[in-house]
C-alpha cells in the first residue's frame, strides 16, 4: 500500500522495535521535560488535530505529551476549556434516560436505523461488564467483550468501552459512550450529545465536531477488527441527541468517511513526529515550569497554523492569535480571507496594495530574513489580480462612501396631531 494509489498504511497497534523508537522517544522526554510525565492522547485532542492538520505546533506538542492547558498559563495566555456544570449534569442525565433498563432504548434506536434485516432487540440482549484495574485492564476487557459478543451473534451493547490506539509511540486510551454489536458482527459507535436535533436536524459545527470525535473511535475499533473474523466496523456512527426541546432521545446517522480519512491520515504525521523534532535546536523544552520569555521562544520555533476555529479546539489558541495579529498573517481574520488573499502573505501588505502601491508576493511572517509588510514592495501592484481586485474594491468603496456623505440628511417626514 502507498499514498500513490490513493491507500495509506495502517496505523500501527504498536510501536516499532529497535533504537530509532527509543530515541525518538528520549528526544519526546527532552522537549516534554525529563521530570513531567507525558499528557495522553484522548479522542478530543485527536479530533481537534485533525481539523488542523497544517499545524506542526500541535502536532508536535501532542506527539510529546505536553500539557498546553499548563503550557499556555506559563506563556500568560490561558484558556479555558469545558461544559459548565449544568450542562455536565444535563448531559450525564440524558445518557443515563438513553441507557437505562439494560439499554433498551438505545439498542432500539440502534435497529431502527441501522438494523436492515435483523431481527429487534429482545430480551437476550446482552450488556457485558467491563469492569477492570486501570486503563490497560479495561482495555483488555473491551477487546475480550467485543470477541465474545461476536462469537455470540447476538445485539450487545458496550457501555463507556476502553479502546486503545498506539499514537507516535505512546497508547492513546479512548472511550467512547457506547459501542453496540449487531448479530451479523458489525460494529456501530455510537455518540450520545445533549445538544437537540429539532426537526431532525442539529447543529452543523456541533455535529462535525462529534464526527470527527468518532471517527477516531473508528479508527481504533478497527484495529480491533482486524484481528477478529467475522468482524466489520460500520463507517456511519449513531448520533443520540435530545428530540426538538424535550429529553427524549432521537438518532440520526452520521457518516464519517472523510474524517476518518483525515484523521487517518493526521495520525500517520504524528508517527513520523521525529522529523519536526529533528529541526529543533537542542536544549529547547516545553517543561512550563521554565520562565515565560525561554517558553515563548522555545514555542515560536515551531510553525502554527492559526486559524479563528483554534479558539474552541487548542489551549494555545488566544497565544497563537496574539503572535498571528503581532505579524499581521491574514489568517487570524479566517481561512478564507488567507486563501483569497493568495500571494498576500500579511495584511499590511493587502492594506498597501488596496491603495495602489508597488507589490511583490512574499514569504509571509516569520519566513526567513526580509519576511514582513516591506517584503512585499518591488513589482506593480497591476500585475496581481488579488491587489487589482483589492484596490478596485477600495476605489468601489470609496465612491460609495463618497456618495453617502454628498446626500442630505435624513429628515423624519412630520405627523399630524393626533385628533383625540
Amino acid at each position: 500500500m502507498s499514498v500513490a494509489d490513493g491507500t495509506l498504511p495502517p496505523v500501527s497497534s504498536y510501536p516499532p522495535d529497535g533504537p530509532p523508537q527509543t530515541t525518538l522517544r528520549q528526544r519526546l522526554a527532552d522537549l516534554r521535560g525529563p521530570a513531567v510525565p507525558p499528557r495522553p492522547l484522548d479522542a478530543r485532542a485527536l479530533a481537534a488535530l485533525a481539523a488542523n492538520p497544517g499545524c506542526g505546533r500541535r502536532a508536535l506538542l501532542d506527539g510529546a505529551g505536553v500539557d498546553k492547558t499548563a503550557l499556555a498559563a506559563a506563556l500568560g495566555s490561558p484558556a479555558s476549556f469545558g461544559q459548565s456544570q449544568f450542562a455536565i449534569v444535563r448531559g450525564n442525565s440524558f445518557e443515563a434516560r438513553v441507557k437505562g433498563d439494560g439499554g433498551a432504548e438505545l439498542l432500539r434506536l440502534t435497529h431502527a436505523r441501522l438494523g436492515g434485516g435483523a431481527e429487534p432487540p429482545g430480551p437476550d440482549s446482552r450488556v457485558p461488564d467491563l469492569t477492570a484495574a486501570g486503563p490497560e485492564g479495561r482495555a483488555a476487557r473491551t477487546a475480550l467483550a467485543l470477541r465474545e459478543a461476536t462469537a455470540a451473534g447476538t445485539w450487545t451493547l458496550l457501555d463507556h468501552p476502553m479502546l486503545a490506539l498506539e499514537v507516535a509511540g505512546t497508547p492513546a486510551y479512548l472511550e467512547p459512550d457506547a459501542v453496540v454489536v449487531h448479530p451479523d458482527g458489525r460494529w456501530t459507535v455510537v455518540e450520545i450529545k445533549s445538544f437537540p436535533m429539532i426537526d431532525g436536524a442539529a447543529d452543523a459545527a456541533k455535529v462535525g465536531a462529534a464526527a470527527r470525535q468518532a471517527a477516531v473511535y473508528v479508527l481504533a475499533l478497527e484495529q480491533t477488527a482486524g484481528k477478529l473474523e467475522g468482524a466489520e466496523v460500520g463507517h456511519q456512527v449513531l448520533l443520540v441527541c435530545p428530540k426538538d426541546f424535550s429529553n427524549l432521545p432521537t438518532a440520526a446517522l452520521v457518516d464519517v468517511r472523510r474524517e476518518r480519512a483525515v484523521t487517518r491520515r493526521q495520525l500517520e504525521r504524528l508517527t513520523r513526529v521525529e522529523e519536526l523534532a529533528e529541526g529543533l535546536p537542542q536544549g529547547l523544552c516545553f517543561d512550563p515550569a521554565r520562565p515565560a520569555a525561554e517558553l515563548t521562544e522555545a514555542v515560536s520555533a515551531v510553525s502554527a497554523a492559526y486559524a479563528p476555529e483554534c479558539l474552541a479546539a487548542c489551549e494555545l489558541a488566544f497565544h497563537c492569535r496574539e503572535r498571528a495579529r503581532d505579524a499581521g498573517e491574514p489568517a487570524a481574520l479566517g481561512r478564507s480571507v488567507r486563501g483569497e488573499l493568495g500571494g498576500l502573505t500579511t495584511v499590511e501588505a493587502a492594506l498597501a496594495a488596496a491603495a495602489g502601491a508597488d507589490f511583490r508576493p512574499g514569504p509571509g511572517p516569520g519566513a526567513g530574513p526580509g519576511a514582513g509588510p516591506d517584503a512585499g514592495a518591488g513589482a506593480d501592484a497591476g500585475t496581481d489580480p488579488t491587489a487589482a481586485a483589492l484596490r478596485d474594491a477600495a476605489r468601489l468603496r470609496a465612491e460609495a462612501l463618497a456618495s453617502a456623505a454628498a446626500r442630505p440628511p435624513y429628515q423624519a417626514p412630520e405627523t399630524p396631531e393626533c385628533p383625540c
